[in-house]
């Protein structure tokens, strides 16, 4: 019979032939059986039964046979019987190769690996045949195609995208409509109405000198005066200006080392290392009046050949330690419901403002006292910085709150098997500027994506899982979109949702790699690099390129979540693993995000030439993460990480141990949780490898208590409302991990002197006993409950806490 061009595409080649079980053979678990195999010995043979009988006429009876006859019924027997051997030796080869081909290959210690060839969709029609992973990834890069990139990026670069414009609402129609022109089984959209700060044209923020009388003086220029920070305090701050570095705890407890007081003055900060509000949350806690920000040409690429920022551009970001509509936390912004007058406790009390290098050298001039650490030096023509205190000056901030309409966007593949668990993939949509970098760029792939797995579908494929692609709204202003949605369905998501991957930010080089990630993630973007080609270093992967300088490829590329991602609120609120990629320059980093020279130009000139290729990567690299974790009959996601992350942060206390018994205190609580984490993690692991992969109930089954692991570290002891990131590592509050281990130093801190007033109210002057014991208790029995909840059912726990 003759076969089409599509079937001899689809058709599995000769390394991946997969022979499927004959039902209702006795045989045992294939994995116990490759475990045997490892230790030495050899597979047992799988005989089915058969039996060979000869002719009998009706109503024979039994007689004395002549041997002529036997030995010419031999004769006649022997091909039979040979060839019937062949089957039986030949049926017991291939059952051993299926054994060997479609055991579970562990992955370290704890993580579960379904074989890439035992992974197989039934094409909707038999003659299609079986798609095998292979099939499926040589499907997608067919599909897939770099060309639309580079045009989407330049096209959606040059619309206006701004939150709340009448640029983004004409935005929001066509992507809606490219959305329903592709076969997806659902498209639709939700409307948040939002509380957005932005700058009042009538009353622009100002920054003057002051006299020692207290009079406003000559004006300084805000060479961008559109450029502000969301969320600042409005009205007038003044007092002398310092200068505080990074801005940094650390940094302003250096800055009193030294003598020089960053209570009740305005703080002069560098553009790096945190993000803006983390800056303006530790003046505030420090006592400072106001904040200035500016971008420091040390913290950008330098030399001839290198493309740098205007030194007359000022750089915008938000200042809410938060993310989501901070008038509404905890709630969502659905429809204008009303709440009581509450805000988030992320919000500033003090004004900030960003500045440009020029301005920023202009107040450099004027500051004395200290010469400034050598580490503290930067690059403007000011030599050397001090660190102040200078003349007075007064910043005033005018923004204004407006109620905003935004959307987000969604199209949905319903998956085949398991339609009620979700692979969620999203990119952030509006940006201050042209966006390029920002949100230009994660966009095109989102839409590239949707496209590449639409014609995927039309061409048989069908995911076990739902696969859902959500373009954001409102992520200048702190991930609003993703985080009011997350709000709005949070009893659903946790039980749905069983990764997010961010597109976001998602090309700003091409020289290092990086992957902010949960650690249930990482063993699978470790086998996805191993299969994506590097964009920059022909011949190479993307493994090989981050581990040709560092053989410990973890330490090159994972980083933790940051606050500031969309991904960030998916783990740390929702409890779901998320992770979010980004192609680096080596050094130095991306001179013009946040600001109005992220153009497409500008970042094209920055890969010099390569941003098509390296988008395409990035494409790769996420489409083959969501085939994986969209089609894998058992989901790849590494339980037993979590372990090894309470050892390392564990590992930090050991040395107050001594300390903590001399009070009668000890840690051995969270060391008994942790075993009991571990045990229940190898066990699982144990009962997936000796069970059956064709068992449909037990597979899910066992995929339920996996895909909510991350939500097993969500705090259930602390208020959602309250403390909104209750994960106990990635979160923010006194029941995280990181709170433990910071409170624990406060034995051996020099004092109370290293924090401000306002702080040590609210922070507790030193180490304090109560306070250990509820943080301890906050995070055992929050850490014993994943314990328990991995174990499975109530009867199967075995804890020794």
């Amino acid at each position: 019979m003759s076969t089409t061009p599509l079937q001899q595409r689809l058709s599995p080649g000769p390394s991946q032939t997969i022979y499927k079980r004959v039902e209702g053979t006795q045989q045992g678990p294939l994995e116990e059986e490759e475990e045997d195999r490892e230790e030495g010995t050899e597979p047992p043979a799988h005989f089915f039964p058969m039996e060979l009988r000869g002719p009998e006429p009706l109503g024979s009876r039994p007689a004395r046979q002549n041997p002529r006859l036997w030995a010419a019924a031999g004769r006649r027997a022997t091909p039979y019987l040979v060839l019937t051997a062949l089957l039986i030796f030949t049926g017991a080869f291939l059952l051993g190769y299926v054994v060997f081909r479609g055991s579970c290959q562990a992955c370290g210690d704890d993580v579960m690996v379904v074989s890439e060839d035992m992974n197989h969709e039934l094409g909707p029609d038999s003659h299609q045949g079986t798609l095998y992973w292979s099939d499926l990834q040589a499907m997608f890069l067919r599909h897939l195609g770099e060309g639309r990139l580079e045009d989407t990026i330049r096209q959606t670069s040059l619309r206006e995208r701004v939150a709340g414009s009448a640029g983004m609402a004409a935005l929001v129609q066509d992507l809606r409509a490219v959305l329903l022109s592709q076969k997806l089984d659902h498209v639709w959209m939700d409307t948040h109405y939002v509380g957005l700060q932005f700058p009042d044209p009538a009353h622009p923020n100002a920054l003057h000198w002051v006299d020692a009388a207290g009079k406003h003086g000559e004006q300084l220029p805000l060479e961008d005066p559109d450029v502000y920070c969301p969320y600042s305090a409005t009205g007038n701050a003044t007092g002398e200006l310092v200068y505080a570095h990074y801005g940094r705890p650390e940094d302003l407890q250096d800055l009193r080392a030294r003598g020089v007081e960053p209570k009740g003055r305005l703080l002069l900060v560098r553009l790096g290392v945190i993000n803006f509000a983390q800056k303006v949350a530790s003046a505030q806690d420090f006592g400072a009046q106001g904040v200035l920000i500016y971008p420091d040409p040390a913290d950008f690429s330098q030399g001839p050949h290198k493309l740098s920022l205007s030194s007359h551009r000022a750089v915008y970001g938000h200042v809410h330690l938060g993310t989501g509509d901070p008038y509404t936390p905890g709630f969502p912004s659905f429809n204008q419901t009303q709440f009581p007058p509450v805000q988030s406790s992320g919000l500033p009390s003090i004004p900030a403002q960003p500045i440009s290098a020029d301005t920023a050298s202009l107040l450099l001039r004027k500051l004395e006292g200290p010469v400034a650490p050598q580490e503290w030096q930067g690059h403007l023509a000011v030599s050397p910085y001090r660190l102040g205190p200078g003349p007075g000056l007064h910043l005033g901030v005018n923004n204004h709150r407006a109620s905003t309409p935004i959307s987000n966007i969604f199209g949905c593949i319903e998956g085949r098997s398991e339609p009620d668990h979700y692979v969620v993939i999203g990119a952030q949509r509006d940006a201050w500027g042209p966006g390029a970098a920002r949100s230009a760029v994660g966009t095109a792939i989102l839409l590239e994506l949707v496209r590449t797995f639409s014609s995927m579908v039309s061409n048989g494929f069908r995911p076990r899982r739902s696969l859902l692609f959500i373009s954001w709204d409102g992520g200048d202003f702190g991930s609003v979109g993703s985080m009011e949605w997350l709000e709005g369905y949070l009893s659903v998501l946790h039980l749905k949702a069983v990764v997010y991957v961010s597109l976001d930010n998602a090309v700003l080089g091409d020289d290092k790699f990086h992957a902010k990630t949960s650690p249930l993630l990482i063993s699978l973007i470790e086998n996805i690099l191993k299969q994506v080609d590097s964009p920059n270093r022909s011949g190479q992967t993307l493994f090989e390129q981050v581990v040709f300088n560092n053989h410990s490829w973890e330490a090159e590329v994972i980083r933790p979540l940051p606050m500031d991602s969309s991904a960030y609120s998916f783990t740390a609120f929702a409890g779901v693993p998320a992770v979010e990629f980004s192609f680096m320059e080596d050094g130095p980093m991306y001179p013009f995000l946040h600001t109005k020279d992220d153009t497409y130009e500008n970042l094209h000139r920055v890969l010099r030439g390569r941003l098509p290729a390296v988008a395409q990567a990035v494409a790769q690299l996420a489409g083959q993460l969501l085939i994986r974790l969209s089609h894998d009959h058992l989901l790849p996601l590494d339980f037993g990480r979590y372990g090894d992350v309470v050892l390392r942060h564990i590992g930090s206390l050991n040395e107050f141990s001594g300390d903590l018994k001399a009070r009668g205190l000890t840690l051995q609580w969270v060391y008994s949780a942790r075993g009991d984490y571990i045990r229940a993690a190898e066990k699982l692991r144990k009962e997936i490898y000796s069970s059956e992969e064709s068992d449909e109930r037990l597979t899910r089954m066992y995929n339920v208590r996996i895909m909510r692991v991350e939500f097993y570290f969500l705090s259930q002891y602390v208020s959602a409302a309250d403390s909104p990131f209750r994960h106990i590592f990635l979160g923010r509050g006194d029941h995280t991990l990181g709170a433990l281990v910071d409170h624990v130093r406060l034995l051996r801190s020099s004092g109370p002197g290293a924090l401000g007033e306002e702080a040590q109210v609210a922070r507790g002057l030193g180490f304090q006993e109560s306070r250990f014991r509820r943080q301890l208790a906050l995070l055992t029995w929050t850490l014993q409950g994943a314990a328990n909840a991995l174990s499975g059912d109530v009867w199967n726990i075995d804890n020794n806490f």
